[in-house]
């Protein structure tokens, strides 16, 4: 069975004959054998939710254990309990510390029915033709190998992916205008004494430190070669500025889930910090003004994608791919993209949105009716605009990706160093 890699979609191309060639039909056991497969998956609460589990147990007859942990947990877990695992839902700078362990399975693009339908930068790196890579680590630096079995990363597209791209953003700053009061247009603002007491940083060391370089570039201090590359002077100085600004009583807190983020912004405790597109939707679901500022600096971006263990076989693979086609057929996608997410296959989310949400979310189009949220929550109502624009002008302004820096284990100890400070 799990050499012939049957599924129902597979099934429903090659009709009966593929039956008829087959003393036990493989369809027939396909659909009451896969009601037994249970797929553990793990990952971070942005794309591990409850409902797209219940969903896929309605659309594909298998079960999908979640099992949602933060970013440092995350990477611990893939990188040294492989056999805890089917499914690793990870950001591809995550990537680049766990696929040399061998604990992931290189992915087959041709079993992958969208995948010509990926955004290109998950593929090129590219936007459009036109565009230019972003520093850090890109995803699709990340992203190919060169076969199965293969711990180091490929330079192009090579027909074997590490992750099947899924979920994407551009985040920037989050702030409460109302408590602000004025424009805020700069990353330099996130240390601007002004919000002594009330800023936010959040404290995971990877991309906790790609902001830090916004603010640091943003404030005219120093520009880097690579952000997402830093020596161990450039790792000193940009900490070191950091440092004196947490000892001088810049910062509230530091959180590492959204939900920390959203009680601090919720609260009114905290009027400007790092934030992730849920802890936005969140604040504002609470009727409470919070914006997700387009800065003039541009964007720091992440990318996440599904990897599979290196220990998952047999008619479990076979379902771990019908998954991931699922995933990537639209209905995951519009459900994401109500939370200010994007969708690595965009044009079969849109089958799954109204043209008022479609429009308001993907395109910036002035919405002509309430917007809500997944859950049925308000976010907009007619005449509003999403922050920051279309798809193109976000992903646009892309300046950094979170990313893995060669001198990574002196950067942590540095991060760790300034938390504790």
């Amino acid at each position: 069975m799990s050499k012939m890699r049957y599924s129902r979609r597979g099934f429903l191309k090659t009709g009966t004959a593929a039956a008829a060639a087959t003393a036990f039909p493989a369809p027939m056991i396909w659909a009451q054998e896969i009601k037994d497969i249970t797929l553990r998956q793990f990952g971070t609460g942005v794309s591990n939710l409850n409902e797209v589990a219940t969903k896929v147990k309605e659309d594909l007859g298998f079960s999908l254990e979640m099992t949602a942990l933060d970013s440092d947990a995350v990477t611990q877990r893939a990188a040294t309990q492989p056999d805890s695992f089917d499914i690793a839902d990870i950001e591809y700078w995550i990537a680049k510390k766990v696929w040399p362990t061998g604990n992931l399975q290189a992915m087959e693009t041709s079993k992958i029915e969208n995948y010509d339908k990926i955004v290109g930068i998950f593929r090129s790196g590219k936007l459009t033709p036109e565009s230019e890579i972003a520093q850090g680590t890109a995803p699709h630096t990340v992203g190919f190998v060169e076969g199965p079995g293969s711990t180091t990363f490929a330079a192009e597209e090579t027909g074997y992916m590490t992750l099947i791209p899924t979920i994407y953003n551009a985040d920037t700053l989050g702030i409460r205008p109302d408590l602000i009061g004025r424009p805020i247009s700069n990353w330099s603002e996130l240390l601007n004494p002004e919000f002594k007491g009330k800023a936010s940083i959040l404290d995971i060391s990877s991309i906790g430190i790609m902001d830090m370089a916004m603010v640091v570039e943003s404030m005219g201090e120093y520009k880097y070669p690579d952000k997402g590359n830093m020596t161990k002077e450039e790792i000193d100085l940009t900490i070191g500025i950091f440092t004196e600004a947490k000892k001088a009583g810049q910062f509230r807190a530091f959180w590492k889930t959204f939900d920390e983020s959203v009680n601090l912004m919720t609260s009114g405790e905290v009027v400007i910090q790092s934030m992730w597109s849920p802890a936005i939707t969140a604040v504002k679901s609470r009727g409470i003004p919070c914006v997700y500022q387009p800065l003039e600096e541009g964007y720091r971006s992440w990318g996440g994608g599904i990897g599979l263990s290196s220990s998952l076989s047999g008619m479990a693979l076979d379902a771990a791919y019908e998954y991931i086609n699922w995933y990537l057929s639209g209905w995951v996608g519009g459900f994401l993209m109500r939370q200010g997410y994007y969708s690595a296959v965009p044009e079969t989310s849109k089958d799954f949105m109204s043209e008022d949400e479609w429009g308001y979310w993907f395109e910036g189009r002035p919405a002509t009716g309430d917007i809500t949220n997944p859950f049925g929550d308000v976010l907009a109502a007619a005449g509003e605009t999403r922050d920051g624009g279309s798809f193109y002008d976000r992903m646009g302004a892309v300046a950094c990706w979170n990313a893995v820096m060669d001198e990574n284990q002196y950067m942590v100890r540095k991060w760790n160093e300034f938390i504790a400070a």
